[in-house]
């Protein structure tokens, strides 16, 4: 495993050494080498999908994006804890959060994402996804704001940035994107695309929890320079 080498953000990568080399031998990351940030910040992390919406399937291994999200987001969750961050889950385990009379099961679910967002009085939000296409080549993390927060394409591409320094086919350009998540709330939000699910390597990459840590890492430095941390 590599350590991080974002040149903007020294505290980062300091950050993130001593929690990798803490991980590697055993110790608890949680434990901070550091003083903790003065004042304490707030996000919401959303694992994307759950329940009968699984979204996009694993090519190779059939897994699917609800339960890899859900990965993703839980290991963010803790390098963020570890950071001085404190974080709030739309969804903590494989169910939906859609009420089990909704007509409209997917409209039901957003609602409940978009209450537990407004509620938290959170500084950002990250939505975790998995990315499909036909074309089998097409790989690489990339991030998406709404285009009408101007604080959520700032956030979007400081991420996109520091998986594009340190994450290999990770996209340079953070793009608009129409997504429910991000335009339900004025909160500054981004979407996460960390990977294809439909190219044979990088769905090996994802399945990894040595790729997941490492791109974890990478989008926590991303939140803390958009933070000024």
């Amino acid at each position: 495993m590599k350590f991080l080498t974002i040149k903007k953000h020294t505290l980062c990568v300091l950050l993130v050494s001593v929690i990798l080399i803490c991980s590697v031998v055993g110790v608890c990351y949680a434990v901070r080498a550091v003083s903790s940030p003065k004042i304490v910040r707030t996000i919401v992390i959303d694992a994307g999908h759950g329940g009968a919406d699984g979204g996009c399937i694993g090519r190779s291994s059939g897994i699917t994006e609800n339960e890899l999200n859900l990965e993703y987001a839980e290991t963010l969750k803790s390098i963020c804890e570890g950071l001085g961050l404190k974080v709030v889950m739309t969804r903590t385990d494989l169910n939906g959060l859609y009420s089990p009379l909704a007509s409209n099961k997917k409209r039901s679910d957003m609602e409940a994402r978009q209450k537990i967002i407004e509620d938290s009085a959170a500084d950002l939000v990250l939505s975790v996804h998995m990315n499909a296409f036909p074309l089998s080549s097409s790989r690489g993390a990339h991030v998406f704001f709404d285009k009408k927060n101007q604080g959520g394409e700032v956030l979007a591409q400081s991420l996109q940035n520091a998986l594009y320094e340190n994450i290999a086919y990770a996209k340079s350009q953070a793009n608009a994107g129409d997504f429910y998540i991000l335009n339900c709330t004025q909160v500054p939000g981004a979407l996460v695309e960390f990977g294809f699910l439909s190219n044979h390597e990088e769905e090996k990459l994802l399945l990894s929890n040595e790729y997941r840590q490492e791109i974890c890492y990478a989008v926590a430095c991303g939140v803390l320079d958009y933070l000024h941390m």
